[in-house]
C-alpha cells in the first residue's frame, strides 16, 4: 500500500501550464515540471526523441499531471509560479527568492544562475524543494 491512498487530493500542478511548457517540449520543460527529470534530460538532448516523444506527450500530459498532484505536497509555495519563475527568470534566481532562499537567490543573481549549472540543478529538483518547504509550513 502506498501512502497516497489516504492523502487528501491537492492540485499542485496545472494542465494548462503543462501544455504551455509542452509547446517547448522538445527541450523537456514539461517533463521537468511534472517531476520527471531523467526523461526531461533525455528529451532535452534528443529534441523530444526527435519529435516523436514530444508528440506522444500531448496525450500523456493529463496522466503526468495527475501523478504530480499525488506525488507533491501543496502549501504556501505555488508550484506553477515557481516553475514559471525558474523557466523564464532562473538565471536571476527569482524562483529562489520566491521560496525564501535569499542567499542562494542573490548568488544566482550575481553569477547567472551559478553559471547556469544551478538552474539545471533546479530543473531536476524544484518540485522536491517546494515539497520540503511546503511540508515545513
Amino acid at each position: 500500500m502506498n501512502g497516497y491512498q489516504n492523502a487528501p487530493f491537492h492540485d499542485t500542478h496545472s494542465k494548462v501550464l503543462g501544455y504551455l511548457l509542452w509547446i517547448f517540449g522538445f527541450t523537456g520543460a514539461h517533463r521537468f515540471y511534472y517531476g520527471k527529470p531523467v526523461t526531461g534530460t533525455i528529451w532535452f538532448f534528443t529534441l523530444g526523441l526527435l519529435g516523436i516523444g514530444w508528440l506522444i506527450d500531448l496525450f500523456l500530459i493529463p496522466s503526468m499531471d495527475a501523478q504530480a498532484d499525488l506525488r507533491f505536497r501543496s502549501g504556501r509555495i505555488d508550484y506553477n509560479l515557481a516553475w514559471l519563475l525558474l523557466t523564464f527568470l532562473g538565471i536571476f534566481g527569482v524562483h529562489r527568492f520566491y521560496q525564501g532562499k535569499w542567499l542562494s537567490g542573490l548568488i544566482y543573481l550575481l553569477t547567472g544562475g551559478l553559471f547556469f549549472l544551478g538552474v539545471l540543478y533546479d530543473f531536476w529538483t524544484l518540485n522536491d524543494q517546494i515539497s520540503v518547504k511546503n511540508a515545513g509550513n
